[in-house]
C-alpha cells in the first residue's frame, strides 16, 4: 500500500464536518438533507432511510444549484468524490 492512499474510514467525513467545511468556504448553511441528495447524485452508497413518509405524494424538498456545488466542493476537498 502506498503511503498516498486512503484508508475507507479517512476518506469519509461526517456530515457535520461538511456542514462546517462548506459554512466555513462559502458562508452556506447546508442541510443533512441536501448532503444526503448530493452523495447520492455522485453515486455515494448510503445505508437504506427507514424514516419514510407515509403520505402517498409527500413533497420533498430539492437541493439548490449553490448549495450543491459548495457541497461537492467539500466532497472533493474529503476525497469523496
Amino acid at each position: 500500500m502506498d503511503e498516498l492512499d486512503l484508508t475507507a474510514a479517512e476518506s469519509n467525513a461526517t456530515y457535520e464536518e461538511i456542514k462546517d467545511y462548506v459554512l466555513k468556504q462559502s458562508g452556506l448553511k447546508v442541510s443533512n438533507l441536501y448532503i444526503a441528495q448530493v452523495k447520492q447524485k455522485c453515486g455515494i452508497i448510503e445505508r437504506a432511510n427507514y424514516n419514510l413518509s407515509k403520505l402517498e405524494n409527500f413533497r420533498q424538498p430539492k437541493c439548490p444549484p449553490e448549495k450543491e456545488t459548495a457541497i461537492r466542493k467539500a466532497l472533493e476537498h474529503f476525497h469523496m468524490i
